[in-house]
């Protein structure tokens, strides 16, 4: 079930879109991993990983959207305390009972389509913001 990161996903700021790109492959990772039922071993380093990225990416955009006063910062937080929340609610429930198809499921919903349908819509909005402000 791995997941690839497609052009049409760029939001033409190189920062965003590179850590956009290793999200990607750390998700495809554990899909990888889960797929081929790889034990906790190697899961929950994964998802540790993935935990602490995500925090990162997220920190580093928001730090951008106060530097820049952009508008919709606090709907763009919101949509990222958001995830953190959904994660770490997915997190603890592998942690408690291994990955079972139901937790694959939601890892997909939480990982893949939350990151898609968020790049797409809003961090794209973000992204023309910084480009127009000669951030690329």
């Amino acid at each position: 079930m791995a997941i690839e990161w497609k052009e049409d996903l760029a939001v033409g700021v190189n920062e965003i879109d590179n850590q956009h790109k290793e999200l990607f492959r750390k998700v495809s990772e554990l899909f990888d991993a889960c797929s081929a039922g790889k034990g906790k071993e190697q899961i929950d380093p994964i998802m540790n990983y993935l935990q602490d990225y995500v925090v990162l990416h997220f920190g580093g955009e928001e730090k951008l959207m106060k530097q820049y006063n952009y508008l919709d910062y606090e709907n763009h937080k919101l949509q990222h305390d958001q995830f953190i929340k959904d994660f770490l609610g997915l997190k603890e429930k592998i942690e408690k009972n291994g990955v079972t198809g139901l937790t694959i499921v939601q890892l997909n919903q939480v990982l893949v389509d939350w990151l898609i349908k968020h790049i797409r819509k809003t961090d794209k909005a973000f992204g023309a913001f910084l480009k127009e402000k000669g951030i690329h």
